[in-house]
């Protein structure tokens, strides 16, 4: 099972869920965020307030509480974070780990990130062997792709995540769904 959410994704990511449903041919499971929570922050701070507060808030409701819904059931989940991807959040990401931001000891869940040892090249090279479907923003200079108003493409020579919330500090990259990639200042 695939597990997808959010509603400001652009519309190339949609297209390549179909992809995703028809080449591999899978059923996938879409959550979406809770239309009272988006009501009530777009209500009291207006449909861009991340460009002020930062992006945590918008995240959580449209990106981690979703994934807090898909994780529940499961004992173990599957990223694509790799340590190239960004130095300041993700590079001691293992391979496997028992994921501290949504599972409990209560509840351990694992977290597998296969994808951890590869570089960019790699990925992309597999991609090409393979005839893996991939995201048509990615032809377009999207190198991190997220909801629309928060992505934009990189120029030649910049890291890949400089895409994300470029108006914010470099360390606090990470939306919420690898929260325990963000060590606390020391």
């Amino acid at each position: 099972m695939f597990l997808f959410y959010n509603e400001r994704l652009p519309t190339e990511t949609y297209q390549f869920l179909e992809k995703v449903r028809e080449h591999y041919r899978i059923p996938v499971e879409a959550f979406f965020p809770q239309p009272e929570a988006v009501e009530k922050l777009v209500r009291e701070k207006g449909l861009f307030s991340f460009y002020r507060d930062g992006h945590k808030e918008c995240c959580g409701i449209r990106k981690v509480e979703p994934l807090v819904r898909a994780l529940r059931p499961l004992k173990a989940w599957v990223t694509g974070q790799r340590r190239d991807q960004s130095p300041g959040t993700r590079a001691e990401v293992p391979v496997v780990q028992l994921d501290s931001t949504f599972g409990s000891p209560e509840r351990p869940l694992v977290k597998f990130n296969p994808l951890a040892n590869w570089s960019s090249k790699q990925v992309w090279a597999y991609i090409r062997e393979h005839e893996v479907p991939y995201n048509a923003l990615h032809e377009r200079g999207f190198f991190s792709i997220g909801c629309e108003p928060c992505t934009r493409p990189i120029n030649p020579g910049q890291h890949e995540r400089e895409g994300r919330w470029w108006w914010e500090e470099e360390t606090l990259k990470e939306c919420g769904l690898h929260a325990g990639n963000v060590q606390p200042p020391r």
